[in-house]
């Protein structure tokens, strides 16, 4: 694996425990896409750190768990915002 690509996987895997990122937060504070971060953190990391690795997995595994729930909070804001602007 190059240089470059260990240092962004650790990087990636750092700032997913620190702030509870998800997927789609880290793609774009890193720059890359969503695959890219996924098999970061899901392939090469374990690879590279299997501590750091297994800690990204607890968040993504929550991060999961409550998407649902983020979900609904979106639809509901844009229901509400349509309802205001009627």
């Amino acid at each position: 694996m190059r240089d470059y690509i260990r240092r962004r996987v650790i990087d990636i895997g750092q700032y997913i425990v620190t702030t509870s990122a998800t997927v789609r937060q880290a793609a774009i504070v890193f720059g890359v896409s969503k695959s890219t971060v996924h098999k970061d953190v899901t392939e090469r990391l374990p690879g590279v750190n299997k501590e750091l690795a297994r800690r990204v997995k607890r968040v993504l595994d929550a991060n999961k768990a409550e998407r649902h729930i983020r979900g609904g909070e979106a639809t509901r804001r844009k229901y509400r915002k349509s309802e205001q602007a009627s």
